[in-house]
């Protein structure tokens, strides 16, 4: 529940960049104050609260911005990815034969290659934005969501209720979002919650090697790659950036580790044996 309540406000403070810079910190996220670049976090001002970066940004104004696209991505990208995977692996694991081996043909083709690099692959010969790089993550991270909906699908498809549907003529698609879906979903909520973490990531890592969402736009990837160079001049500027994805990566962890809890029924048994 904590980790649910920080998110939130994480959230909330993503999607009122627009009004906290404009009425509270009273700059932009673009705005520039060469003469005081690289002054320390201070109270002074609200703008001065995380300090300013090499340009005489507001780096809270930044982080705020930073933070839309960098959840932006997270939850998109995962939503993409559980998309084309769920479509993949339950009409894999319903129908089997041919498709099926193609299905597992592409899964364990494209696993073979490693994120990151096929990742910065795109990023050399494009350049990506919000939007773009996130459709690219989510075009390659559906592997495990589909090796997880085959495998539900493959043990569900033999159930009595399934024969029962497709004895009195239920059609396949049918059979597949009324029957098979549901029973699919409280485990794909678990591994949207996990993906989410994984898509920031990604998205940090390829922004922090400079192939993904392109300055000035901020994402916390890129303000941390940009930071780096300025350790001892601005330490600040490498703080907060990797202190707000790893706060926030945890959080969608623990929350996804609360809903696998809540949802598996075994782990539920356990737990009322235990408390006996």
């Amino acid at each position: 529940m904590t980790a649910i309540a920080v998110l939130l406000v994480l959230v909330v403070l993503a999607l009122s960049a627009d009004v906290l810079s404009d009425h509270l910190f009273r700059t932009g996220f673009g705005d520039i104050d060469l003469p005081g670049a690289f002054a320390k976090p201070s109270l002074e001002e609200p703008r001065l609260w995380f300090g300013l970066d090499a340009l005489g940004r507001s780096e809270v104004v930044r982080m705020l911005y930073g933070g839309r696209v960098s959840l932006f991505v997270g939850v998109f990208g995962s939503l993409v990815a559980l998309t084309i995977g769920l479509t993949v692996g339950m009409t894999a694991g319903y129908f089997g034969g041919w498709w099926d081996d193609v299905a597992v043909w592409m899964i364990t083709t494209i696993e073979s290659i490693p994120l990151i690099y096929f990742l910065i692959m795109i990023g050399l010969y494009f350049k990506l934005d919000a939007v773009s790089l996130t459709v690219f993550i989510g075009a390659i991270a559906w592997l495990g969501a589909a090796n997880l909906a085959r495998g539900q699908t493959i043990s569900l498809r033999g159930r009595d209720y399934v024969t029962a549907a497709r004895t009195v003529g239920a059609s396949p698609g049918r059979i597949i979002l009324r029957h098979i879906f549901p029973n699919v979903l409280p485990l794909m909520v678990v591994v949207l919650m996990l993906a989410v973490g994984g898509t920031i990531l990604a998205e940090s890592a390829i922004s922090f090697l400079g192939f993904g969402i392109v300055p000035p736009q901020p994402s916390w990837g890129n303000m941390l790659s940009g930071a780096t160079q300025y350790y001892f001049k601005g330490p600040h500027l490498i703080f907060f950036p990797s202190a707000a994805i790893t706060l926030t990566v945890l959080c969608v962890f623990l929350i996804g580790d609360g809903l696998r809890d809540a949802l598996d029924p075994r782990l539920r048994g356990s737990e009322s044996i235990a408390r006996r």
